[in-house]
């Protein structure tokens, strides 16, 4: 997921669903469609990084093999930041336990493969540090950076995202009922409509592209073209001469507009455990 939900690596490659993984996601997203929401993606994609973080830092982080695995995986900026303003000092205080004493021991594992040697050996190495274009690192700052590249909960997102990208297509082939829904629905934010031009490309029959293509074109462009309106009216009501004239749809037309373009929900309040 940035987008709010997402981290740089957030968006891996496409995975293939099964029929019955598929068939698994119908409710959430017609529920999704359903919302009135800007965008039936970011919708689900919200839901999705609640539900995840509630799911780490509920009573899992006291099973061994959760928090092995987020010791290994560890969390992002952005959702390391969520986990804070959770709240839920004593898991937080075990997960990153764990994850510090994971850290702490590869690291020094890394970094002892980094000994300067004598002589000789060690000028050149340092020289070919030095050397213009050189990509020399060391074995530590190689580690740390990769360490960077993964998130528990990033990676839950993704693989569950991935999934319901290939509900999504499944209902567009199976459920009429769910093309028109979708069809009278608010769209889908500019970030997430590449997502679907992807996965529509891949797993659509070219009869079926001619058919959904166009059409989901016009859903998108209909739904830019009534955000556009809101925001250009927000602005004129700024006119002097607008100042008792009606707000229409456009008191909210900033967080609406950034969401489609980001894929976003500014707006929202910290999310905090509710217990």
């Amino acid at each position: 997921m940035n987008r709010a939900w997402r981290c740089g690596k957030c968006r891996g490659r496409m995975m293939r669903g099964n029929t019955m993984k598929e068939k698994l996601y119908t409710i959430e997203l017609t529920d999704a469609v359903k919302s009135g929401d800007e965008c039936l993606f970011c919708w689900l994609e919200r839901k999705l990084e609640q539900e995840n973080l509630e799911f780490v830092l509920g009573s899992s982080y006291m099973e061994d093999d959760i928090r092995g695995e987020t010791s290994r995986k560890g969390f992002c900026r952005h959702h390391t930041k969520m986990m804070y303003d959770y709240g839920n000092s004593l898991g937080n205080a075990w997960i990153f336990k764990s994850r510090l004493e994971y850290v702490n021991q590869e690291l020094k594992k890394q970094i002892s493969r980094h000994v300067p040697g004598k002589g000789a050996g060690f000028l050149n190495r340092f020289r070919k540090a030095e050397e213009p274009g050189s990509d020399a690192s060391s074995p530590a700052e190689t580690w740390i950076r990769s360490e960077g590249e993964h998130c528990y909960i990033c990676g839950r997102m993704r693989e569950i995202y991935q999934r319901m990208l290939d509900t999504f297509v499944y209902m567009l082939r199976n459920d009429p009922d769910f093309g028109e829904l979708l069809m009278d629905s608010k769209g889908i934010c500019l970030p997430h409509f590449a997502d679907v031009l992807m996965i529509c490309g891949k797993r659509l029959k070219p009869e079926e592209k001619q058919m959904w293509i166009p059409r989901l074109g016009e859903l998108m462009t209909r739904n830019l073209d009534r955000v556009q309106e809101d925001i250009d009216w927000l602005i004129e009501k700024y006119d002097y001469r607008n100042q008792d004239a009606d707000w229409k749809q456009s008191r909210d037309a900033v967080q609406r507009t950034m969401q489609k373009m980001a894929g976003i929900y500014p707006a929202d309040p910290v999310f905090r455990c509710r217990k």
